[in-house]
């Protein structure tokens, strides 16, 4: 019996399952992240898909990571402090196993490498992107943003979206200021090496930067980046800037 293929949801990449494959579409970047996604597997990192090869009509072949991916609404089990202690170390073990290759291949992103170049980040390490057992992070998916940067530019957004930095009525967080502190602290200490004054303008920068790629590929054509536009994202994200602005002095001193 053949096996039937199941869509799957992808941000802005079609991608879809076939026993155990996962078919993505190509696209800017995608040959570097298939030589990344080699490196990580001749290198023994354990979060990442293996990269198979291309299908007859020119599709990345992934493995398919068992598990549940963070769908928001998060469930219980991904709101608690074992995902985001879990998150925090699957992130610093992907930034000390990229280390060394974060100068080797600059251009050819679909995000533009940003200085100074100490890691491989994932560029939307989220609950989205992860795929946990239970409340445990087993792997990371979806490397199309994938780029060479500093750390902080990782983890300030990781510790967006376990923690969530979100402002009161962003549909996808929960927990109060308190809370969301506790949390992002919480992070910090798992992962290590971090500066922590740096987090929130860190964050910031990332979802203004997020804001305008938005603005400008939906201005390019880009239906799906068009929709997100249409959903009143980018709306979502100036508010929890605002938010976190507001809040920066209370969230700071909560991190240190």
């Amino acid at each position: 019996m053949s096996e039937v293929p199941e869509d799957l949801q992808g941000g802005s990449t079609e991608v879809t399952k076939v026993g155990g494959r996962v078919l993505r579409s190509r696209r800017q970047g995608s040959t570097n992240v298939e030589w990344l996604l080699t490196v990580l597997e001749r290198r023994g990192f354990r979060y990442s898909p293996r990269f198979l090869g291309l299908s007859d009509d020119g599709q990345q072949v992934l493995e398919f990571m068992e598990g549940r991916a963070g769908s928001y609404p998060l469930p219980t089990a991904l709101r608690s402090d074992e995902a985001v202690i879990s998150a925090a170390r699957a992130l610093r073990s992907l930034h000390e196993v990229t280390s060394d290759l974060a100068t080797e291949v600059v251009e050819g992103w679909m995000l533009e490498a940003v200085e100074p170049y100490e890691v491989i980040c994932h560029g939307d390490f989220a609950p989205y992107n992860c795929v946990f057992d239970e409340s445990r992070l087993v792997g990371i998916i979806d490397f199309d943003t994938a780029h060479p940067g500093p750390r902080i530019r990782d983890v300030a957004y990781a510790i967006y979206r376990f923690a969530p930095l979100t402002a009161p009525g962003n549909a996808v967080g929960f927990g109060s200021l308190a809370e969301q502190a506790r949390r992002a602290r919480l992070f910090c200490d798992e992962y290590g090496e971090v500066n922590r004054t740096q987090v929130i303008e860190t964050v910031c920068r990332r979802l203004l930067d997020l804001v305008s790629y938005m603005r400008s590929q939906a201005a390019q054509g880009d239906a799906a980046f068009q929709s997100h536009l249409d959903g009143g994202h980018d709306g979502v994200y100036l508010r929890d800037v605002h938010y976190l602005r507001t809040n920066e002095e209370v969230l700071t001193r909560a991190l240190m």
